[in-house]
């Protein structure tokens, strides 16, 4: 039986991020991740100027920019009829912070992973599964876990951070339960060939609408990312419409895509994202925080879920640092951090609401079959609203920093 100051378990964008700022505070800190890998598709690939700003401030900004990635500066609704309209310009923001970064989140993963190795006192255990909670006196004491070679052991902590997801194993564990809010909409991920003589800006977002449907194309540079939406509980009327009906539907909202959905080769090239939004009404209990989405569920409407874990990260590691040097995390500390960041999330989770009650709701459920026009014309005539959308969306209404002591001067080449 091992100990750490901080188990982490869930190797995503929140746990490889807490897992690298507190090793750099110096605290012992052990993550631990199921899968064997990162090699998992249509995970959330957008990585927005707060966090941008964030691994900067963390000397990692030049080997982060090295990466495979391409740039989101803009949101373009189609109009028949009339020229497009920009929604949302990055462009207009400040630089060097004006762009989302659209990359495959495994090779963020890995850049977060390899940074993190750096640091004497991080540990990261790939198929390795929490299956529960260690307690003793009334205080989780570390967590329990499956080995890749299905062996069952215990890691002793002075804090366990639930970083695992929406389905959070520890969250049930701790018998902490989320609110759930409505959503009117399930998402399927798929991709579709960009031919080498195609234009337009890589990485721009374009929607289209339908009788109770939508299409999102993210332009990456050799495929589409598409995103079907359609009201939920349609999984079983796709399925059972078969491949040749969801290649229609997707014809029908995108004509100019039609000489291509046989890429589609089966409805297993559908990665259906069952959509939750959700948060804790309290975060923690003594002796584990929750962080992420095991704390709060977003929709993907504005693509923030990935960065507010990531600031939750932050904030957790500025609070919580101190005490895990001393040994002694108490539910004062943990508090704090949920104090810090439930503000933020409400915030957001209450913009994606309206945003789905105004314009997916209707739109999923038939009673509209196109984007609201007042919205579209406020984009068109009042130029400063198609900067509003995007600076929200890039820095969200409490962007953290990096701790003092995680920063570092970058290592020129």
């Amino acid at each position: 039986m091992e100990t750490t100051g901080c188990a982490v378990v869930g190797g995503g964008p929140a746990g490889m991020m807490l897992g690298l700022l507190l090793a750099r505070a110096g605290v012992r800190v052990t993550v631990l991740e199921k899968h064997a890998d990162f090699l998992r598709d249509f995970r959330g690939d957008t990585v927005h100027p707060s966090t941008i700003r964030l691994i900067d401030e963390l000397g990692l900004g030049d080997e982060f920019r090295r990466l495979p990635q391409s740039r989101l500066k803009n949101v373009v609704f189609p109009v028949p009829g009339g020229p497009p309209v920009t929604m949302g310009d990055f462009d207009a923001l400040p630089p060097p912070y004006n762009y989302i970064a659209m990359m495959p989140q495994w090779d963020f993963l890995s850049f977060l992973a390899g940074a993190a190795a750096q640091e004497p006192g991080f540990k990261l255990l790939m198929s390795h599964t929490a299956t529960g909670l260690v307690r003793n006196g009334g205080r989780v004491r570390g967590v329990r876990f499956r080995t890749p070679d299905g062996a069952h052991d215990e890691l002793l902590a002075d804090l366990v951070v639930a970083t695992d997801g929406r389905h959070s194993a520890l969250r049930t564990a701790a018998g902490l339960a989320p609110q759930e809010f409505p959503v009117p909409f399930d998402t399927w991920w798929f991709r579709l060939p960009r031919y080498p003589s195609e234009t337009g800006e890589v990485a721009g977002l374009v929607p289209a609408f339908g009788p109770g449907e939508a299409l999102l194309a993210l332009f990456r540079n050799d495929y589409y990312q598409m995103g079907y939406l359609a009201a939920k509980g349609a999984d079983a009327r796709i399925r059972a419409e078969g491949v040749e009906g969801f290649r229609r539907r997707v014809a029908a909202l995108r004509p100019d895509l039609a000489d291509r959905v046989d890429a589609i080769a089966s409805l297993d090239d559908l990665h259906w994202l069952d959509v939750r939004l959700n948060r804790l009404h309290s975060w923690h209990i003594n002796g584990l925080l929750c962080i992420g989405d095991a704390a709060h569920a977003m929709s993907p409407a504005g693509g923030v879920g990935i960065n507010l874990a990531i600031q939750d990260a932050a904030a957790a590691a500025e609070f919580l640092a101190p005490p895990l040097l001393r040994g002694r995390v108490t539910t004062a500390d943990l508090e704090k951090v949920e104090r810090r960041r439930r503000l933020p999330t409400v915030i957001v989770q209450s913009a994606q609401r309206v945003m789905q009650h105004a314009i997916f709701g209707p739109i999923l459920s038939g009673k509209r079959t196109k984007f609201p026009a007042a919205a579209l014309f406020v984009a068109r005539h009042v130029p400063a609203f198609r900067t509003i959308i995007p600076r929200f969306i890039a820095f969200g209404p409490r962007p953290e920093h990096a701790p003092a002591f995680a920063r570092r001067t970058p290592q020129r080449s």
